[in-house]
């Protein structure tokens, strides 16, 4: 029997739509500002997931420059019909959020569709939908329609900002949506009603949303029809599936920040479960994927960001599917089935490693908002990646900066880089950060011709530099950097030969790099990477030898 230990995809992957075809099952997640757009993983058999596709990587398909923190690249919806894969996505330019008591303004979010044969191959240029509502899907019915929902954004005061989930058809002749609109699903009393995917089963259309916003009180709830315009009625047992046991005891608690009494009314184990998409595995035995998030313990706060993780779902005489309990599990046991794989998901420990010794990097690296351009030059120096220096830390334009998703508590990174700065408009090193507000710079830099090692720390917009006039003088020769996260805390390190590092700076407390901290609005993760900035704009180039990430217990 395969058996899973949730998270399957750790780290940054929210927003779970798991596709089947034949024995094939595929998870399409949400990247935000990261370019290129959509995470693509692959498995056979629930339990080993494989990094395969990234098919939003065309400025014709995704251009996301300028655009705020945690807009770009929303919640995509992977689907396989007529012999192809359809990918729906979001590409939000910007949004105010939504903040108790205040009214919250407007939301451009414009919806996408690409296609493609195969999962790893080139998708086609995007065609346009509609831009009323974000977190769209499309569905294929029997008789060969596709019809398209989202959920429908109210910006004016005191309204419902998200007014219930519309209807459309598709018409993939005339490559639009067509008729007329129809709001199927106004909600229940969770609230913040998103994420639909209509399914057919037997008699019944099943739609499945997300409810009560993307953090502790997140939930997914389905409801039913014979027809697929409604009335929906809703779950027996709803919400299907939710990490709350008490709304009112988590709601108590976030309002007074309270840790225990948050605790108190949630089911033990992963947290914010919610944003749910399924598929069959055998006969009546359904899979659930949906988001979840993994606290430090003893706090409220996730800095690994949004994950994926799968439930079993079994249908029940009365037509409707329950999970194996009402909270989230961590590890999930389904029945065997020819060709599956017959064991447990292996816990090892992530050591990754970027030589750039290829013409491409590792799929595993993304740059931030725009494609990797003439900046990212791996044929200047073999064995190396040349980064040429471009706009600030904070731009949400071009920043020159290739980074990888933190996947455990625990873990190290580590580079060696050349670089000359001119003076301390330009700088180069590594990074770890949440977003352009939130993160953490090790950098080399200069002053007055000499080369000094310093940081820059930038906690929800506020910049510091820990070792003041301090910094360390470097000789000018490759120099080696490292970072390390021990659950709490994060300490940076620097080597002149590899073998003996020596500390720099303070230690920093690791749940800053989270939603929960730096943006109660913000919805990515921790990343660590390698950056080259200059602000003078003389591009001044950094090479870097490799990048290595390795999780430990």
């Amino acid at each position: 029997m395969p058996t899973i230990i949730n998270p399957v995809l750790k780290g940054f992957h929210p927003d779970p739509s798991i596709c089947r075809v034949g024995d094939d099952f595929y998870i399409a997640t949400s990247t935000f500002e990261w370019y290129p757009g959509v995470t693509i993983h692959h498995s056979r058999d629930l339990v080993n997931w494989e990094l395969v596709a990234r098919p939003l990587n065309r400025k014709s398909q995704l251009s996301m420059e300028g655009e705020q923190a945690s807009a770009g690249v929303w919640a995509p919806c992977l689907s396989y019909s007529d012999g192809q894969f359809w990918l729906i996505y979001t590409d939000v330019k910007g949004w105010t959020g939504i903040r108790p008591g205040f009214n919250s303004g407007f939301k451009d979010s414009h919806n996408y569709l690409v296609t493609c044969d195969t999962v790893t191959g080139d998708w086609s240029d995007p065609i346009y939908m509609n831009s009323s509502g974000f977190d769209p899907s499309l569905f294929h019915d029997e008789d060969g329609r596709k019809w398209f929902v989202n959920m429908i954004w109210d910006y004016r005061p005191h309204r419902n900002n998200f007014a219930g989930i519309v209807l459309q058809e598709y018409s993939h002749d005339q490559k639009c949506l067509i008729g007329p609109v129809k709001n199927i699903f106004k909600g229940t009393e969770i609230a913040l009603t998103e994420a639909p995917h209509l399914y057919r089963r037997g008699e019944y259309y099943y739609l499945m949303t997300a409810e009560g916003g993307t953090t502790y009180e997140h939930a997914v709830t389905l409801a039913r029809s014979r027809s697929l315009e409604g009335p929906y009625e809703l779950h027996p047992h709803n919400p299907l599936l939710s990490s709350v046991k008490d709304r009112d005891i988590v709601r108590k608690g976030l309002a007074s920040e309270s840790v225990e009494t948050v605790y108190e009314g949630l089911y033990p184990g992963l947290q914010k479960a919610g944003h749910g998409s399924m598929v069959p595995w055998d006969g009546d035995e359904w899979i659930l994927a949906h988001l979840c998030g993994r606290p430090l313990p003893g706090t409220l706060y996730c800095p690994l960001g949004r994950e994926t993780a799968l439930q079993k779902l079994i249908w029940s005489e009365d037509g409707w599917p329950y999970p194996v309990q009402m909270g989230p599990q961590s590890v999930v046991t389904f029945s065997d089935r020819d060709g599956t794989y017959r064991g447990t998901s292996p816990e090892v420990p992530v050591n990754w490693r970027e030589d750039f010794d290829e013409d491409i990097w590792d799929l595993q690296l993304q740059s931030v908002r725009q494609r990797a351009d003439a900046s990212y030059d791996m044929k200047a120096r073999k064995g190396w990646i040349r980064l040429h220096g471009a706009e600030s830390p904070t731009s949400v334009f071009r920043q020159t900066l290739l980074a990888r998703r933190v996947t455990a508590f625990k873990w190290e990174a580590e580079t060696l880089i050349d670089f000359h700065p001119e003076d301390f408009q330009s700088m180069a090193g590594l990074v770890l950060r949440y977003d352009e507000n939130t993160q953490l710079y090790l950098r080399l830099s200069a002053e007055e011709g000499v080369r000094t090692l310093g940081i820059l720390s930038y906690d929800r917009e506020h910049l510091s530099m820990p070792l003041g006039e301090e910094e360390i003088r470097v000789p000018d020769r490759p120099i080696y950097l490292k970072a390390v996260m021990e659950s709490d805390s994060i300490q940076f390190f620097y080597s002149g030969d590899g073998k003996r590092f020596e500390p720099i700076g303070p230690s920093f407390p690791s749940f800053k790099y989270s939603d929960d901290y730096a943006d109660p609005l913000g919805f990515t993760g921790m990343f660590v990477g390698i950056a080259c900035h200059d602000v003078s704009g003389r591009r001044s180039p950094a090479d870097f030898d490799y990048l290595t990430y390795r999780e430990f217990v």
